[in-house]
């Protein structure tokens, strides 16, 4: 079992910048993908990016393209999320999650393993 631990969020204003970390023990050995949700209250859990593990495959949900980079650093175990020119529609709880079958589907069915997320806050 993978225990996936976020950090990283903050308060910015819009059109400034964020690095959120993930910090997954061992995940290359047991994880196809690792992926980052995000979550306002009273709405669904929406998928942000995912990763590929034993690759360089990178796959983003359509409203972050070009402004959020989802990378990793497997010798620290950590996934990260860049998070550019912010929105204040990009505010929400991120999470960061393990598992995945085909990365390219951001189903947050296929995770198994959640962090407890940290919070990003972007204001006008």
């Amino acid at each position: 079992q993978i225990y996936p631990v976020e950090s990283g969020g903050d308060s910015v204003q819009a059109g400034g910048s964020l690095r959120l970390s993930c910090i997954a023990t061992k995940y290359t050995y047991t994880t196809n993908c690792m992926a980052w949700f995000r979550q306002v209250p009273g709405k669904e859990r929406e998928a942000v990016a995912s990763i590929a593990t034993r690759g360089l495959a990178t796959y983003y949900t359509d409203s972050v393209k070009g402004r959020f980079t989802i990378s990793q650093d497997v010798p620290k175990e950590t996934i990260y999320l860049e998070l550019a020119a912010l929105k204040t529609e990009d505010t929400a709880m991120y999470y960061c999650a393990a598992g995945g079958v085909v990365c390219s589907d951001l189903s947050s069915e296929f995770y198994s393993s959640w962090g407890q997320g940290t919070q990003v806050t972007v204001s006008s």
